[in-house]
């Protein structure tokens, strides 16, 4: 990847993979992040903005919830409904290794960008298609959102307090979770591409990603028939773990377990509890687990949150605070950890992000890269990928970029 104008690194993990970003709102976007805060040349594909005059899908541009999933990306135009448009796009598929896109399934096949049509002009290509529900079946010309999938993925039905009704989650998390598996998807078809030398059409949808977090709870109704409830701040099978008041506010505690039960009586200066019968083993506290608690917060309620935190690390017991999201980003872990990204903008100025989870030795995440304006590399990217002068003024006369 040649270095652009606004100082993209050419180095990073992924520097080797040219990823035609073709995605929208968060899913996709998701996915493509992976591959660009690891040093992936993307090259953000937007229509020109006389063909399409919305603002974009996602939030406005120069707000954070775009600046965040748009980072590190050149931007380019093409008008892809257009036979000259798709005719460049297909050059640069030929020389590009991953497309991603979350349209509706059939929009790809009305504009001619499906994935036998990219293997056509290059056999190793991977597309990764993120949908709500899949690219066949019933639901698959339904549009999906992510608060519809909460619902029907079952997470909506075993969050909140018990009784309160469903309850979504407050993070996209079905979007989120589509698009890190198409990442994980893409990945693997390029691992199995170098043995094959044959590209792969890697899938994922909202529906599939959220049932496939509900883990263990999906599970129990698999293997046992068993249909788990909202459990509220209760972990639904280690008990206890939960929610408890403190003199100064509420901590989270997880003291499942009889050596991690007896250790936080004994720290309570409660030695009593781990005598009574009903509380005398695992079986026994989850069927009591509101006495458990109970008797728990009478203990709790007496100390500061910092003051329990300390002891009860100190014992061994988890526990932990309960941050509002302003609080998260003092924590001194946090910033150990380096959760924020940094990125300058030519309008915005510095300002930070959210950082990537993802660490390993001998590399770090690019950063400094903002999101780009609409079409702000399109003469770059396509001298790139061989087109003249010419061509490129030509293109922008007729309205194609």
């Amino acid at each position: 990847m040649p270095t652009s104008k606004d100082g993209a690194v050419t180095n990073g993990p992924l520097s080797r993979f040219t990823v035609l970003d073709l995605t929208r709102v968060r899913s996709g976007p998701t996915a493509v992040r992976q591959f660009a805060d690891w040093g992936a040349n993307v090259i953000k594909i937007e229509a020109p903005e006389k063909v399409d005059t919305a603002k974009g899908m996602g939030g406005a541009r120069d707000g954070p919830d775009y600046q965040n999933i748009h980072r590190n990306k050149r931007g380019m135009t093409l008008n892809l409904k257009d036979p000259d448009g798709l005719a460049v796009f297909m050059r640069l598929v030929e020389a590009a290794d991953v497309v991603v896109e979350n349209f509706r399934p059939d929009v790809k096949d009305r504009l001619g960008i499906d994935y036998e049509s990219l293997r056509a002009v290059n056999p190793g290509i991977v597309l990764a298609s993120i949908s709500g529900f899949g690219q066949d079946g019933p639901y698959a010309k339904r549009p999906g959102f992510d608060q519809i999938a909460q619902g029907m993925g079952g997470l909506m039905s075993i969050t909140g307090l018990p009784g309160q009704g469903p309850v979504r989650v407050g993070i996209p998390i079905a979007d989120l979770t589509a698009g890190l598996y198409a990442a994980l998807g893409t990945m693997i078809a390029l691992l199995e591409r170098e043995v094959t030398g044959q590209g792969q059409w890697v899938q994922s949808s909202l529906l599939a990603s959220m049932i496939g977090m509900l883990d263990f709870q999906g599970a129990r109704w698999l293997m046992k028939g068993e249909v788990a409830p909202q459990a509220g701040n209760n972990h639904p099978t280690s008990i206890p773990t939960g929610v408890f008041k403190t003199s100064d506010g509420h901590i989270n505690i997880a003291a499942s377990g009889d050596t991690i039960w007896e250790r936080l009586c004994n720290i309570l200066d409660a030695p009593e509890l781990i005598d009574n019968p009903d509380f005398a083993d695992g079986a026994k506290r989850s069927e009591n687990r509101e006495g458990v608690n109970a008797e728990i917060e009478k203990r709790t309620v007496a100390k500061t949150s910092n003051d329990l935190i300390d002891m009860l690390n100190e014992a061994g017991i988890p526990c932990g605070p309960i941050y509002t999201i302003d609080k998260v980003f003092e924590d001194a872990q946090v910033k150990h950890i380096g959760m924020e990204h940094p990125v300058e903008h030519p309008e915005l100025g510095k300002f930070n992000v959210l950082a990537q989870a993802v660490r390993m030795k001998g590399h770090k995440p690019r950063t400094g890269m903002a999101t780009p304006k609409r079409g702000q590399h399109t003469d770059e990217v396509l001298a790139e990928f061989g087109f003249d002068a010419d061509e490129i003024a030509d293109l922008r006369n007729r309205e194609v970029i």
